[in-house]
């Protein structure tokens, strides 16, 4: 009622305002000079660090996860406070469209066994990879995108853009993931299996030598759908719908390179994500080594 007042009362007064809604004149003046309910100023706050979240997280979550954001910072807050918020700030999660493939099936030759049986869940780092490409319309052609991820942490571990879909464009993101790990971490590779679909690109000698040369073992999906890759066709639509969609239109390749580089530091450092118990990637891993090297020092101490 106070907001329709304060609209039309250059126009047609208080009081003619007041008569016709049946309301007194003392109550409206009386609210326009009562100082803000504690509630109300706890809201003005809250909606400046919801805007915070939500615009240095690629615009991307929804009450779900800011809610989780604000708790990770110390901010007691009920999650229908959050979602009634947004709905006043007037932003909302992102929703995700349907994926498409891009690899090109393989001839129906011998192939690896498919190791992963759509089960992709892993006991620690480094024991199951899986892999796939995806595709970026730029004013200048099409951009392929390739990325490697760590089923444990979801940490996407190694990727590549480029102007075509040959072996090279996978096989870049493979190497870049093999040096990240064993530069960071020192990771004995001889349990990874690395899986993917029955693309050309994740079939080529150069590509399945390589894993051999790292000791990983090679798994590819038996029927050819989705399904059979299913984590990583859904890293694909995330990569798309929080980033190749909100931002463009992308001029070509190095934009989409330089976009993506910054893309994949906030999911691997900052987004949280919610396999990992609505922590980051590198924090969920970070948190593993440390209780591995618990445990090791407290055997060594026994």
């Amino acid at each position: 009622m106070n907001a329709f007042i304060d609209a039309h009362r250059d126009r047609f007064g208080v009081e003619p305002i007041c008569r016709v809604l049946q309301a007194a004149p003392s109550t409206y003046y009386a609210s326009r000079t009562r100082p803000p309910s504690a509630r109300a100023v706890r809201d003005e706050q809250l909606k400046a660090d919801i805007q915070r979240i939500y615009t240095d997280n690629y615009c991307c979550y929804g009450a779900r996860k800011i809610h989780r954001q604000l708790r990770r910072e110390g901010q007691a807050v009920a999650r229908c406070t959050v979602q009634r918020l947004m709905g006043e700030l007037g932003i909302i999660g992102l929703v995700r469209g349907k994926a498409r493939r891009t690899t090109i099936p393989a001839d129906q030759a011998e192939r690896p066994a498919d190791l992963v049986g759509r089960e992709f869940h892993a006991p620690a780092p480094n024991r199951l990879w899986v892999a796939d490409l995806t595709y970026v319309r730029t004013w200048t052609g099409w951009v392929y995108a390739a990325f490697v991820i760590d089923v444990y942490s979801r940490m996407v571990v190694g990727w590549q853009v480029a102007t075509h879909l040959r072996t090279d464009l996978a096989l870049d993101a493979l190497e870049m993931a093999i040096w990240r790990r064993g530069h960071d971490s020192g990771a004995d590779l001889s349990q990874l299996v690395h899986h993917s679909d029955r693309g050309v690109q994740y079939l080529a000698i150069r590509y399945t030598e390589r894993l051999a040369d790292a000791g990983a073992v090679a798994s590819v999906g038996s029927r050819g759908d989705s399904y059979d890759n299913a984590l990583a066709e859904s890293f694909n639509g995330l990569f798309k719908a929080e980033l190749i969609r909100r931002y463009g239109p992308w001029k070509g390749v190095d934009d989409v390179e330089l976009a993506t580089l910054e893309y994949l530091d906030w999911y691997n450092h900052r987004r949280l994500h919610t396999a990992c118990g609505d922590i980051p990637p590198a924090e969920y891993e970070a948190i593993y080594y440390r209780h591995q090297q618990a445990a090791l020092t407290a055997a060594q101490t026994k």
